[in-house]
């Protein structure tokens, strides 16, 4: 019997209704199967983070690790980055899509760390959302992930596999993640969203989730209900 199937064969076969007792449920099943704390996005650095969750936006993991080792080769700081040309950005950043974005929010975000931050990264959620391009998700995921802080990082995986489970009703990922907030301590905050994530990521997908293989099925009040 596979660890999912052994942790899911000793619940209560009767659903649990109560959000922050679904939650709680949720964390102890989830975080026991993808206990690593950490994004899928390689970094060797905070900065390479920053950039590579900016760029992640609308993109795989996958397809943002392809194209990180030749950026991060041609401009390895935000020194180098800030001074980079438009063109030759938008060129190493193309398939990760809407690249003309991405590279000038980049670029931005460069610029405003060597001017305002010595070149380094903030550690705080107040100080990464005034980046270009950067939004709650993103500096979630730096400050907890870099900083060890605690983070909810709210992605479209996240945002959809808590909806489906009801803990967090919810398409707008502010909200969400003030809602699964609410449900859990702080200490639980970081390895519950990158364990959400891992399961938005192989079983509750967008548009065929795989309730029959799901590990948390039994909780889930979505289960089964997609043609």
């Amino acid at each position: 019997m596979s660890q999912s199937r052994a942790i899911l064969h000793t619940l209560p076969m009767n659903a649990i209704s109560d959000r922050h007792e679904r939650a709680q449920e949720l964390y102890s099943i989830l975080v026991a199967l993808w206990p690593d704390q950490g994004p899928l996005l390689r970094y060797a650095n905070c900065f390479e983070l920053l950039v590579a969750v900016v760029l992640s936006a609308q993109c795989t993991d996958e397809q943002v690790n392809k194209a990180t080792p030749a950026l991060f080769a041609a401009f390895p700081g935000p020194r180098e980055l800030a001074l980079a040309p438009l063109e030759q950005v938008e060129a190493l950043v193309r398939t990760t899509g809407f690249y003309h974005h991405k590279a000038a929010n980049i670029i931005a975000a460069a610029k405003l760390l060597v001017e305002e931050y010595e070149a380094t990264v903030p550690d705080s959620i107040e100080e990464l959302v005034r980046l270009p391009g950067v939004g709650r998700k993103t500096a979630n995921l730096v400050v907890s992930a870099c900083f060890g802080k605690p983070g909810i990082v709210v992605d479209t995986h996240v945002l959809r596999t808590a909806r489906r489970l009801g803990i967090a009703p919810s398409d707008e990922a502010n909200r969400s993640e003030r809602m699964i907030a609410e449900l859990l301590p702080e200490a639980q905050w970081t390895a519950f969203s990158f364990a959400i994530n891992r399961l938005g990521k192989f079983f509750c997908k967008a548009r065929k989730p795989l309730c029959a293989d799901c590990p948390v099925r039994i909780l889930c009040p979505s289960a089964y209900s997609f043609g």
